[in-house]
């Protein structure tokens, strides 16, 4: 399983690509704007640091307007992957990026059928919010289990995105799902490093060490 950081920090994204894990970066409108930053500049500089995918998004909710800001962001970077909202104008521009060959991360999916839709549009990745499905009282996991067996029985080439991570389990649910990516922010990546027990053995091995004749 691939994964990519959500955020727009580069700090973040230039901690976790040190520690060799990352393989892409996503992000939205809202971590941009959390930044204090132009759009344009974060995104330059976040694919100078990681040469994989990166998803930027288009605010523009009409396919017109969606292809003229796809087009702009595909041209910054060969590695931006441009992210669409679920939605039918969304749809179409997706069918017309895939026609251009542009990539695209098809994002804001609640539900398999959605999915499916996308993945006929011709989208690169889909991106099911679990976090949000859950927040609702219903299984956001369920919903990438439905996805996976869909795009399976049909060979769909659209990988599964998992976003909107909370928390650990829901990238383990992921990789035992076989989710082709999880994205998680900052503080959900570190805590798929820490364990206490790692933490106590440390210091146990530390403590004994300076017991040691130097």
């Amino acid at each position: 399983m691939k994964f990519f950081i959500d955020t727009a920090y580069i700090d973040e994204i230039k901690e976790a690509a040190a520690m060799g894990i990352i393989d892409g970066v996503t992000t939205n409108p809202s971590l941009v704007a959390k930044t204090g930053r132009t759009f344009r500049d974060v995104l330059v500089e976040i694919c100078d640091v990681v040469k994989g995918p990166v998803s930027a998004e288009v605010v523009a909710t009409t396919c017109d307007d969606m292809m003229q800001e796809a087009r702009a962001l595909a041209a910054l970077r060969p590695n931006i992957v441009v992210k669409i909202p679920l939605i039918a104008e969304g749809l179409k521009a997706v069918r017309l990026c895939a026609q251009e060959g542009i990539k695209t991360n098809v994002t804001l999916c609640f539900s398999a059928t959605q999915a499916l839709l996308a993945a006929k549009a011709g989208a690169s990745y889909i991106s099911p919010f679990v976090g949000r499905v859950d927040d609702i009282s219903s299984g956001g996991m369920d919903i990438v289990a439905d996805i996976i067996e869909i795009y399976r029985n049909y060979d769909f080439d659209t990988e599964v995105l998992v976003a909107s991570v909370r928390h650990p389990i829901h990238v383990l649910e992921a990789a035992r799902m076989g989710a082709d990516v999880a994205t998680c922010p900052h503080k959900v990546l570190m805590q798929l490093v820490k364990h206490p027990l790692t933490d106590i053995g440390l210091e146990r091995f530390l403590a004994d060490w300076e017991k040691v004749p130097k």
